[in-house]
């Protein structure tokens, strides 16, 4: 039982300590007034498709993110939004 606790909190500590570092390579957008407008904005002059389906799903649960004080997702979510955006 107790190795079995010590492998989960090992398992932990390497998570926390390699997630953070990689959303810093991503350079990932903030939850924020502005930067939700320049999701919205982006996606809006997006043509009509899959693309842009994706990107508004991608906002709305930013948004929900956000209600819930959840800003860690709320960012994350807004980054692939952004993302979406740019990709061909």
């Amino acid at each position: 039982m107790i190795k079995k606790l010590l492998g989960a909190a090992v398992v932990a500590a390497v998570a926390f300590a390699v997630v953070p570092a990689q959303a810093a390579k991503l350079s990932a957008v903030g939850c924020s007034g502005p930067n939700f407008g320049k999701a919205e904005s982006a996606v809006e002059a997006m043509a009509d498709g899959d693309s842009k389906w994706a990107a508004e799903k991608e906002i709305a649960a930013a948004q929900d993110s956000m209600l819930n004080g959840k800003m860690a997702a709320c960012g994350a979510h807004l980054t692939k939004a952004m993302q979406t955006t740019t990709a061909k």
